[in-house]
């Protein structure tokens, strides 16, 4: 099965984010250094995890987008949300803790911070790297939402795409967390007091750990099993009633096996005078339509049902 063009986009995605992750980090940690800012050893923490992420990410791309197999016949896209969790729970130990711990111990043992000017240049500089891997972020974000019909914001929410909503919410989460350092570096060189410079980097650890359960519980969701939501079911039940020979649907089960692979089965009530050779023809042209509708529906199973009363159960 080759690479879905949402697969490649996403890998694009992260190996960008993770390039600048990669080259912002290690210049913000020798500014950390040189400086003695808690804040931007906070932020190389943060580009240090990002990169992290990334990898992991990257890896369950790779690993997700494998052919299916005779002993994994619906293909490994389920390994994807799995590195996706060990990616979210990378930037909980080592952005969110060690950060805190970094601002912590900066409060407690104060130390003479140099002149900021490299803080301040390393950090615009940063903001400009990340808004420019926020904004492919975006643009992917936005293509997903198109195909599915819905509401960027709904993607952001609801998607499978772990991969790209990890990188839009490290993206975002970086920004924030350079306002923060560039905050707390002022104010400590405004008044004086390491005090918000320490505050500062517990502030980027706090907002780490929101991403990092955001994450985690999309993941762990995903792995448990997540039906398509309502407005897609919706969307898939019209279809699958326009096809000839359908005359209603009793139960429509839908899941997510990865982040660009979704299986439809369904209980179907054909009409009575439907033969063998109909009911072949109409579940081939209903994987026509499911297809055209979302190009992520891989495999439609359509069960033909008797003639009892119709249950308008959905999952």
């Amino acid at each position: 099965m080759p690479e879905s063009p949402e697969a490649s986009g996403s890998t694009g995605t992260v190996v960008l984010a993770g390039s600048v992750n990669l080259a912002v980090g290690a210049t913000k940690g020798l500014v950390g250094l040189l400086t003695g800012s808690a804040a931007m050893v906070a932020e190389a923490l943060h580009s240090l995890a990002d990169t992290t992420t990334e990898v992991l990410l990257f890896v369950g791309l790779r690993r997700g987008s494998r052919r299916p197999t005779e002993d994994r016949p619906f293909g490994h896209g389920g390994e994807t949300f799995i590195w996706a969790l060990l990616a979210a729970l990378a930037t909980f130990l080592i952005g969110a803790g060690l950060s805190i711990d970094e601002g912590i111990d900066a409060i407690r043992s104060p130390r003479q911070q140099a002149d900021p000017l490299f803080a301040y240049l390393v950090l615009a500089v940063a903001a400009v790297l990340e808004s420019i891997s926020l904004a492919r972020a975006v643009r992917q974000i936005r293509t997903r939402a198109r195909r599915f019909r819905v509401h960027p914001l709904s993607v952001v929410i609801r998607s499978p795409d772990t991969p790209v909503k990890a990188v839009f919410f490290e993206d975002f989460a970086a920004l924030i967390g350079l306002a923060l350092a560039a905050g707390g570096v002022a104010l400590s060189q405004m008044t004086g007091s390491p005090l918000w410079d320490g505050l500062a980097s517990i502030a980027i650890g706090v907002l780490l750990l929101g991403v990092a359960a955001s994450l985690g519980y999309s993941n762990i969701a995903l792995l448990i099993g997540r039906a398509v939501p309502d407005h897609g079911r919706g969307l898939i039940r019209r279809e699958l009633l326009a096809v000839p020979a359908v005359e209603g649907i009793r139960q429509l089960f839908t899941l997510y096996l990865g982040p660009n692979t979704i299986l439809v089965a369904a209980k179907v009530d054909f009409i009575a005078t439907a033969s063998s050779t109909d009911v072949e023809a109409a579940a081939d042209e209903a994987e026509r339509r499911l297809a055209a509708l979302f190009p992520t529906i891989r495999y439609v199973f359509l069960d033909p049902t008797g003639g009892r009363e119709t249950s308008h159960t959905s999952g």
